[in-house]
């Protein structure tokens, strides 16, 4: 608590001086001077009785005294001055499309104002209010593209949600695979006041691509030059941010520094806090040109309007065009084309107090440019290495950013006070539809599972896929929690064809999830599998929801719909897709059995043909699936025939069937209504046989269920009454709606049910 609100006190403990030093001094000056209605000396030698009253030694005392004053009143000025950057809320009226903020800090962004920042410490610690209007927006813009940057994107979108107190509003240029990801992420995230627009990065490449460049980040780390002409019009400011920021602060801090700007500033940088631009690293380093040490570019202020007005485009482009005569490319990305602009024109730029941008870069001097870790806001990962860099602060850093990597998004949801949302049509349509629920019925949690939206994370790790030219390519669907992780590595030895999964995660679970499939041979070989994770909220097992968010992203025409726990034969991936020709799945609408079968065993030598199959089933290795305990949910594939057809078969839908299918990717989705344990399954393969799929049994193919503990669904199902009763009575309101739906042909459903 006290490093917390150190600047709490320091700010005290200022004022205290600032307001007693003159006044003490002023009474001694002037309101000393007067006894009983008369004058009375300030001299000792006035003092004594009888001395003369303006002798020339009193005069010089006085004329000493004076200027002590003014001395003193310039350490005054100095203090105030300090006691501003933390105090000052002096209005300043912005035009466009803001109405005014209100200062934080003063200054001019030079070392004597950073100085003076760091003891102001970190106002947002002690609760002090934000520099701008309570519910006017923040713009923040951020160029993202491909898989792995929507990770870091979600970190720092959820340092810059933590502190915030005012409405956001994202500017995301994105490519369209990024644009996926966070478009699902931030409409099931649903977080109150905050927008989201996308700008399509792969429409810009030709505003860049001329230019040469070795930075890492790559055609897209030149974007933010052209952020004038891509972001609307009547936007007239905007923070620009680089995806491996993390903040440790309200970003209205930021927002307010933008009334500073005086005369042509419209850029607000932080000095680069590395000898990157000093050229002098490593013998023949050649940087672009910059004013002294240069800026970074990793956290702007860009004035919008007034670089519109100042031509940004053609400058940067003469300058960039220019420079690339002799540089050849540029090394920094648009780092080096903003600095070669400042170099030729520095009135444009604010320099920011450099808590504002903390690079932690391979060769950062940014210890130097703080004294406490605690006054720092924004911190910035400008380094391949990322948290590997060296710092000797590093652990705090990387404990800050862990924090926000691993914190429940679900609690970033709540809604600003006093501030309305814009109306959200989904948000709305979710409390209708909650507030037509009962909560007195006793399966009311139930029933509120169907409508609990989850935050979405797709392709949570990098995804490759080329489709097969044949048009045949069948793609395994499963879902999982972290109790089945270990599953993974097996079933990408079995299945070499495209993968998708859905993991039920918390948001620490998802980091965990990540180190072990980073530091899998197995997984990282393997790009055509596509994660996404499914962020736990509420107190079931959402499976229907996660196998419809597993089917809904698969690229291939073709789905086996499968369990985690089950492997499936080797080979089975050629074989499907054979089978998808011969039986003409493209044309017609059938539904192809993989027989499941099952092991106690926890180390099994895996069949590798049919006839080993079947020699296992006689010796008691293997068993028809689930035959002890719910023979009816596999009964009907007819596994007597099945050990001797060597040709596909049909089978009829019976009560309670469940098998393993592969089926075109237009089939419908699971019913959400099914939580956890039940009538999951066996409600979709009732809806295929509604809309009148032909079951056909596959003669040469198979897949075996590898024994685990019992899952914590199952263990509510069996031990919980209640669970059972809810479950029974979902089930019926199930066949009720498909009698409503399937009309006369459905009835069979309720007959089946009664008759079993």
């Amino acid at each position: 608590m006290l490093g917390i609100c150190r600047g709490r006190r320091k700010f005290l403990a200022a004022s205290l001086t600032v307001l007693f030093v003159p006044a003490i001094t002023w009474i001694y000056l002037f309101a000393g001077s007067f006894e009983d209605g008369k004058p009375v000396s300030l001299s000792p030698l006035e003092s004594q009785p009888h001395s003369p009253r303006y002798t020339a030694s009193s005069q010089r005392e006085r004329e000493s005294l004076e200027v002590r004053m003014r001395e003193v009143e310039e350490e005054n000025r100095v203090l105030r001055k300090q006691l501003s950057l933390a105090q000052s809320r002096s209005p300043s009226h912005h035009r466009g499309n803001h109405s005014k903020t209100y200062s934080m800090e003063e200054g001019t962004g030079d070392s004597e104002s950073l100085r003076a920042g760091i003891v102001a410490g970190n106002s947002s610690e002690c609760g002090q209010q934000p520099a701008v209007e309570k519910c006017e927006t923040i713009h923040v813009a951020i160029v993202c593209a491909g898989y792995n940057a929507s990770r870091d994107v979600v970190t720092l979108v959820k340092s810059v949600l933590f502190h915030r107190r005012n409405p956001l509003h994202f500017h995301l240029i994105a490519d369209a695979i990024a644009k996926q990801i966070l478009a699902t992420l931030f409409q099931t995230w649903m977080v109150p006041a905050v927008r989201i627009d996308f700008y399509d990065a792969d429409e810009l490449k030709s505003e860049v691509s001329w230019i040469p460049n070795k930075h890492y980040s790559g055609i897209y780390g030149l974007m933010k030059l052209v952020l004038t002409k891509t972001l609307p019009s009547n936007l007239e400011r905007v923070i620009v941010l680089d995806t491996d920021i993390t903040f440790a602060t309200d970003i209205a801090e930021l927002w307010a520094v933008f009334h500073k700007f005086k005369g042509q500033q419209v850029l607000g940088l932080v000095e680069n806090q590395s000898d990157w631009y000093l050229g002098n690293l490593w013998k023949n380093h050649r940087p672009w040109p910059a004013l002294g040490r240069g800026y970074n570019t990793g956290v702007i202020l860009l004035l919008l309007d007034k670089l519109r007005k100042m031509k940004w485009e053609q400058m940067w482009r003469l300058t960039a065009e220019r420079e690339l005569m002799s540089m050849l490319s540029t090394s920094l990305a648009d780092q080096d084309i903003f600095n070669a602009v400042i170099k030729q024109n520095p009135f444009l730029v604010y320099q920011l107090p450099c808590f504002w941008n903390v690079q932690l870069s391979d060769h950062t001097r940014s210890e130097q440019c703080y004294r406490d870790v605690s006054d720092l806001k924004v911190i910035h990962w400008n380094s391949p290495k990322k948290l590997r860099v060296k710092n000797k602060h590093v652990e705090f850093f990387r404990n800050l950013y862990l924090t926000f990597l691993e914190y429940d998004g679900n609690l970033l949801r709540r809604e600003l006070f006093g501030c309305p949302s814009e109306a959200d049509v989904n948000s709305e349509n979710l409390q209708k539809q909650l507030s037509e629920l009962d909560e007195d019925d006793l399966c009311y949690e139930f029933r509120r599972e169907r409508f609990t939206v989850h935050r979405t994370h797709l392709y949570f790790l990098h995804y490759e896929y080329e489709p097969a030219s044949d048009n045949t390519d069948v793609t395994l669907v499963a879902q999982l929690s972290m109790d089945r992780l270990q599953m993974l590595e097996a079933i990408c030895k079995h299945w070499e064809g495209p993968i998708s999964l859905a993991l039920y995660l918390s948001d620490a679970e998802a980091q965990q999830f990540l180190r072990y499939a980073q530091g899998s041979e197995v997984l990282m070989s393997r790009h055509n599998v596509g994660y996404h994770i499914v962020y736990k909220e509420g107190q079931f097992y959402p499976v229907n929801l996660l196998r419809n968010v597993a089917m809904k992203h698969i690229s291939t025409p073709y789905m086996f719909l499968s369990d985690i726990d089950f492997l499936p034969m080797y080979g089975l991936y050629e074989y499907l897709r054979k089978s998808v020709i011969q039986l003409d799945l493209a044309n017609t609408k059938k539904a192809l059995i993989v027989p499941a079968f099952e092991t106690l065993r926890y180390r099994l030598s895996f069949p590798k043909s049919k006839a080993e199959l079947l020699s296992m089933l006689d010796m008691g290795t293997l068993f028809t699936f689930r035959y002890h305990v719910w023979t009816k949910g596999h009964a009907p594939t007819n596994f007597a025939k099945w050990r001797t057809a060597t040709t596909p078969y049909r089978v009829e839908w019976e009560a309670d069937f469940e098998p393993y299918v592969v089926v075109r990717k237009d089939c419908p989705e699971y019913d959400r209504r099914f939580v956890g344990f039940g009538w999951n399954k066996v409600a979709h393969i009732m809806e295929l046989d509604a809309q009148e799929y032909e079951f056909t049994v596959l003669p040469n193919a198979y897949m075996i269920h590898m024994p685990h503990a019992p899952s914590f669904d199952i263990t509510k199902f069996r031990s919980n009454k209640q669970y059972r009763i809810c479950l029974k009575t979902l089930k019926e309101e199930f066949q009720q709606d498909m009698s409503r739906h399937y009309g006369f042909a459905a009835l069979k459903y309720l007959t089946a049910e009664n008759n079993s």
